[in-house]
């Protein structure tokens, strides 16, 4: 049976990306620099609007287990998609990246989930996801001979706004800390954890080792602009705690040790899957038992990289990167 350093349970969408200025947002009547939830019907207008279209597969944690994968070492991803030709297009661009697509794609009416990304000249993204068949997810789609040989088991928290999903993620969990492996979870969205509030902590509480998340997240979980008092009240019921904290840095607590780790600021060119790559970076530390710090390093180089050109994946071979910042 094949053992897995990383395996990421998420949303399977394709993300379909494109420049628009200001006034198209504003004339398409898109909130700039969030992530909405839109339905069939506006995703087919959207997609049929956008200029110089760039498909990829994505998904928040299906990005970080991309970015991990490409640094050399094994993955799988857990998620749904339809036989369409959204779905067929996933599945086999995620296995001619090297990860393991646990799931081939399904019958049904529902449509493979897409993302329509719009990035502005500042470098500014406004995502448009309508969800389609990846909400459906179940314990049935999450094979316990592949959660069980997960060294590190990575969770997506936008997949807890089904009840199945909840379900699933904390057998998934149980299942690779009986083999001997941590879970943990991208807390994802500050609306999400206002929805789900009380199911967020009792999973990380009882069932994860540990949590990524930004300041707003973070400061979202226990309702309060403070986030030292946030940061304090998620380390005492978790025992690895990541915020990310965008030009500020981030802050690691394990523990009771603290380390923070500035960043360089840049202008981004696009900043899709900033997030998704730090974590990549940060838990391919933790995977190959390097200290917090370089942990926080690692993946701020990944998110330096993924905020330099479009798209939500590097480019870069990011094992040179490590070594040239004396981080290999």
């Amino acid at each position: 049976m094949k053992t897995y350093e990383l395996v990421g349970i998420g949303n399977a969408v394709v993300d379909v990306i494109s420049h628009a200025d200001d006034r198209f947002l504003g004339d398409m009547g898109i909130e700039k620099g969030i992530m909405q939830l839109i339905e069939q019907d506006r995703a087919e207008q959207l997609y049929a609007a956008m200029r110089d279209r760039i498909q990829t597969p994505g998904g928040s944690v299906a990005n970080t287990v991309a970015g991990f994968g490409a640094l050399g070492l094994p993955t799988a991803f857990i998620g749904r998609v339809r036989n369409d030709e959204l779905g067929d297009f996933y599945a086999r661009a995620m296995s001619d990246n090297g990860i393991d697509f646990v799931n081939p794609p399904v019958e049904g009416e529902t449509p493979t989930s897409r993302s329509m990304i719009f990035v502005s000249p500042d470098g500014e993204r406004s995502m448009n996801t309508y969800l389609g068949i990846s909400t459906g997810l179940t314990s049935d789609d999450v094979p316990e001979e592949v959660s069980g040989r997960a060294r590190l088991m990575f969770l997506e928290g936008y997949l807890f706004d089904h009840e199945a999903g909840k379900t699933a993620f904390r057998e998934a969990a149980r299942a690779t800390k009986a083999g001997g492996g941590m879970a943990g979870i991208a807390i994802s969205d500050p609306f999400c954890v206002e929805r789900h509030r009380a199911d967020f902590l009792s999973l990380i509480e009882h069932d994860l080792d540990y949590v990524i998340g930004n300041a707003a997240e973070i400061k979202s979980l226990y309702e309060t602009e403070d986030l030292e008092d946030a940061l304090d009240k998620i380390t005492a019921i978790c025992p690895l705690v990541v915020c990310t904290r965008s030009g500020d840095g981030v802050t690691i607590i394990r523990g009771g040790n603290r380390v923070d780790i500035p960043v360089t600021r840049i202008v981004p060119v696009d900043a899709t899957g900033a997030g998704d790559q730090f974590a990549a970076g940060f838990l391919y530390g933790l995977a190959q038992g390097r200290d917090l710090e370089t942990c926080g390093r690692m993946g701020n180089a990944c998110a330096a990289e993924v905020i330099s050109h479009l798209g939500p994946r590097p480019e870069k071979d990011m094992l040179a990167v490590f070594r040239a910042e004396g981080l290999a």
